[in-house]
C-alpha cells in the first residue's frame, strides 16, 4: 500500500548541504568515482542504464539510439564552457520545455546553480564517467548521481543541449532529472514552477496575466532582486494549438523564462521593458524592443550595453511590458526559501512544512462538496501571531504538494485535482467533525481545484488560530502530499492529528443480585441447554448463543458473527484462562456487547448493516479509543472491504483487539510506575 499515513508534525525546511545519497549501492558520489579511477573504469550506473526502459515508458524510440558518453561525440569535451549561462540551453526532441526554461532561470543566480549543479567536475585527469547533481524534493535534497551516456542520433545529441557543441552539464542535467522521475518520457509535459521548485526548494506561485494585480511590474520587479525564478506563457484553445506560432513571433502553449526587468529612458519618457527567453534558443518576439526594432535606435549605447541589448537570434529578446501583458497569460514565480538566499538579502521567509497522505477509506475524504467524508481528511491548524510590519494582517504562502506522481507516470498515475481550505478555529483541539463543517464557511481557500503537482496562494488575514485542510477533489484518492507554509512573520502549525487516549468505563465486576432479569434468565436457560452442568462454553458454542441472540434482536441487519470473533472475545474475557466462558463472564461481555451494538446502530447511517470506514474515527471515540491518523489508517486497512464499508463483525473484532490491547498497555504502564516508586524509596 503506497500510500500509508506520512507523519504530518511541522519541521523545519531541509538543508543542501545534508544531501542524500540514492544511488542503489548505498555509496555516494566520491565513493564510486574513487572506486572507479582505483579500478580503471568509467562508471556505469545500473540504477539508470543506457537501455530503452531509462528513454520511453509507453513507445520504443522512434529513431535508433545510440548512447555515447562525450568524448565519443566530440574531441575535447568539456563541463562547463566559459560558465553556466543561459545560452546552454537549447531544446532537442523531447517536450520538456517547461524545465529547459527553469534551467535557464536557475542559471541567474550563482548560488542556486553551484547547488543543482556541483562546479567541480570536469573531463579532466580525474574523470572517471561520473557525474552528480542535487535536486529538492519533499522538504528533502537528493544527491543524484550518473553515468555521462548520453542519447544521440548521428553524433548529435537528440534531447537538451547546448549552442556549444562541446558543453555537456546541461544535457548531463537533464539525464540526471529524468532519472530522478524514472525515463526521459516522464519529463514531457509540467510546469516551470515544479522543475523550479525541485532545483531551488522554494515555493511556487501562478498568476493569471490578464487579471494581475497593479502593481504586478513592482511584483516581478521585486521578485527578480530577490533571486526569484520566473516563467510564463501563453495559454492554448486546444491541442492543435500548442507550440504554434503568433504572427509575432511568440509560441503558444510554450515555457519561457523571464530574464530580466528594467525601466529604459526613451523619447524622454520611462519605459518599462521585462526581458523573455525561449528554451528553444531560437524564435523571438518580432514587435516593438525586439532585437531588431527601430525603437533601440533612440536608446543611447551606454543603455544598451547596460541592459545587454544585441540582435543575435539566440531566443532571447526584451518587449515593453504593455506588450507582454497583452500576449502572455501565465506567470509563475518561485520563491526561495531562507536558505536559497544570499545572507545579504533583506526579505527572508519563514517556512514551516507538514508531510501527509489520503488514504482511501480513512483519510481521503475528498473536497467541501462531499461533506459526509470532508471532515475525515487531515486537519492543521495554523497560529497566525505577528502582523506584517505596518500592517493588521498576516502575510503567508500555502503550498500543498501532491508527491512523486511524476515518478508514477509509467504505472499510469495522472496529477490529481487538489486544493485546500482555511477556516477559523473554533478554539477547541482534536480533530473537527463533520458539524462543524456544516454549519461553519471557509475563512479563505485555494484559488481552484487543478491538476497540478502544487496548488499555492498568497494570503492575508488577521493574527488568529485557522485550520487547514488539504484534500483531493474527489473522495478516495490516494497521495502522499507535502504542505509548505511560508510566512513573513513566524507563524507556528501544529496537525490536528490526534493523540492516542483510552477513555474506557471502570471494568463491570459480577455482583449477586437477588432476582435475575428476564434477559439473564433467557441466557442462562441457553446456556444450560448448551454448556451443561459447569456452565462454561466454548468458542464454537459461543458463536451458536450470540448469534440466534442477535437474530431476535429488532433494528439489526447483521450477518452472522465469525468463530474467530468468539475466540477473542473468550480471550478478551476468560479470567481463568481454560479457553471457555463462564456464565458470569458472560454477563460482563454482554453488557460490552450491548454499548457496541448501540455505537454501531448509531454510525450505520443509512441502516445497511455495515458503517462507512470514514465513520470509523467517530464511533471508536464513541467507544473510549481516541486514535491519530497512523493507526485509524491500520485499521481501516484491515477491517474494511473494497467499498470503505465495515461490518458489525469487524467492528467487534477491533474493538477486542483494542481493549486487549489497552489492557497490556495499562499493565505495563502500571509495572513502570511501581519501578520508579521503588527507586525513588530506595
Amino acid at each position: 500500500m503506497p500510500y500509508l499515513y506520512q507523519d504530518s508534525k511541522p519541521r523545519p525546511a531541509a538543508h543542501p548541504g545534508g544531501a542524500r545519497a540514492t544511488h542503489s549501492s548505498g555509496k555516494g558520489y566520491e565513493e564510486l568515482k574513487r572506486e572507479c579511477l582505483r579500478r580503471g573504469i568509467l562508471f556505469e550506473d545500473s540504477d539508470f542504464p543506457a537501455c530503452n526502459s531509462s528513454l520511453f515508458f509507453s513507445e520504443n524510440p522512434p529513431i535508433p539510439f545510440v548512447w555515447k558518453r562525450p568524448g565519443d561525440i566530440v574531441k575535447d569535451p568539456k563541463f562547463i564552457l566559459g560558465g553556466a549561462t543561459r545560452t546552454d540551453i537549447c531544446q532537442g526532441d523531447l517536450g520538456d520545455c517547461w524545465l529547459l526554461a527553469a534551467i535557464a532561470s536557475l542559471t541567474l543566480n550563482e548560488k542556486t546553480l553551484a547547488r543543482v549543479v556541483p562546479p567541480d567536475q570536469n573531463f579532466g585527469p580525474d574523470y572517471a564517467g561520473i557525474f552528480h547533481f542535487q535536486f529538492w524534493q519533499h522538504n528533502e535534497w537528493l544527491d543524484v548521481v550518473i553515468d555521462d551516456r548520453l542519447p544521440t542520433f548521428k553524433d548529435r545529441l537528440v534531447f537538451l543541449h547546448s549552442a556549444e557543441l562541446n558543453e555537456f552539464w546541461s544535457a548531463l542535467l537533464e539525464k540526471a532529472y529524468a532519472k530522478l522521475n524514472g525515463s526521459y518520457e516522464s519529463l514531457k509535459g509540467g510546469s516551470t514552477i515544479e522543475a523550479m521548485e525541485d532545483f531551488t526548494g522554494g515555493i511556487g506561485e501562478m498568476y493569471d496575466v490578464k487579471a494581475a494585480p497593479d502593481n504586478f511590474y513592482e511584483i516581478l520587479e521585486k521578485a527578480l532582486k530577490r533571486c526569484s525564478m520566473v516563467g510564463c506563457s501563453i495559454d492554448t484553445s486546444s491541442a492543435a494549438e500548442s507550440e504554434a506560432r503568433t504572427p509575432f513571433g511568440l509560441v503558444k502553449g510554450h515555457a519561457y523564462s523571464v530574464t530580466g526587468i528594467e525601466e529604459v529612458s526613451y523619447q524622454g519618457r520611462q519605459v518599462q521593458l521585462i526581458r523573455i527567453r525561449n528554451p528553444w534558443g531560437q524564435v523571438e518576439w518580432n514587435g516593438p524592443w525586439s532585437d531588431n526594432s527601430p525603437e533601440w535606435r533612440s536608446v543611447r549605447p551606454s543603455e544598451r550595453r547596460r541592459l545587454s541589448q544585441a540582435a543575435q537570434d539566440d531566443g532571447e529578446f526584451w518587449m515593453k511590458f504593455e506588450d507582454f501583458k497583452v500576449h502572455f497569460d501565465k506567470v509563475e514565480i518561485c520563491n526561495l526559501t531562507p536558505d536559497a538566499l544570499e545572507d545579504s538579502t533583506a526579505h527572508k521567509w519563514e517556512v514551516t512544512i507538514h508531510q501527509g497522505s489520503w488514504v482511501r477509506g480513512a483519510t481521503a475524504g475528498g473536497c467541501r462538496n462531499f461533506l459526509e467524508t470532508f471532515w475525515t481528511n487531515p486537519q492543521i491548524k495554523l497560529h497566525l501571531t505577528e502582523k506584517d510590519d505596518g500592517q493588521d494582517d498576516c502575510t503567508f504562502i500555502a503550498a500543498l504538494m501532491q508527491k512523486g506522481r511524476r515518478k508514477l507516470k509509467k504505472l499510469g498515475a495522472e496529477m490529481l485535482t487538489i486544493g485546500y481550505s482555511i477556516y477559523e478555529s473554533p478554539g477547541r483541539d482534536g480533530h473537527l467533525g463533520k458539524d462543524f463543517f456544516r454549519y461553519h464557511p471557509s475563512k479563505a481557500r485555494s484559488k481552484t481545484y487543478i491538476n497540478l503537482r502544487e496548488v499555492s496562494h498568497r494570503f492575508k488575514l488577521p493574527p488568529g488560530d485557522y485550520i487547514l485542510i488539504p484534500t483531493t477533489f474527489e473522495p478516495h484518492q490516494e497521495a502522499d502530499f507535502c504542505l509548505r507554509i511560508f510566512s513573513e512573520k513566524k507563524a507556528i502549525t501544529e496537525d490536528l492529528d490526534e493523540n492516542v487516549a483510552i477513555d474506557l468505563p471502570e471494568p463491570l465486576h459480577p455482583t449477586p443480585s437477588p432476582q435475575e432479569t428476564e434477559e439473564e434468565k433467557q441466557f442462562r436457560a441457553l446456556f444450560e441447554q448448551i454448556s451443561g452442568k459447569d456452565m462454561e462454553i466454548s468458542a464454537e458454542e459461543l458463536e451458536y448463543v450470540l448469534n440466534a441472540v442477535l437474530k431476535k434482536t429488532k433494528n439489526i441487519k447483521f450477518k452472522n458473527l465469525s468463530l474467530i470473533s468468539c475466540r477473542n472475545i473468550i480471550s478478551l474475557m476468560d479470567t481463568s484462562g481454560n479457553g471457555k466462558l463462564e456464565f458470569s463472564e458472560f454477563k460482563i461481555f454482554w453488557e460490552k456487547m450491548k454499548k457496541w451494538i448501540s455505537i454501531f446502530l448509531q454510525f450505520d447511517f443509512d441502516k445497511s448493516g455495515s458503517m462507512s470506514s470514514y465513520e470509523l474515527r467517530g464511533a471508536l471515540k464513541a467507544a473510549g479509543y481516541q486514535l491519530n491518523n497512523y493507526l485509524l489508517q491500520l485499521i481501516v486497512l484491515r477491517y474494511s472491504d473494497e467499498q470503505f464499508q465495515i461490518e458489525f463483525d469487524d467492528f467487534l473484532n477491533c474493538l477486542i483487539r483494542l481493549e486487549n490491547a489497552s489492557r497490556v498497555f495499562q499493565a505495563l504502564s502500571a509495572k513502570n510506575n511501581e519501578f520508579i516508586n521503588l527507586n525513588i524509596g530506595e
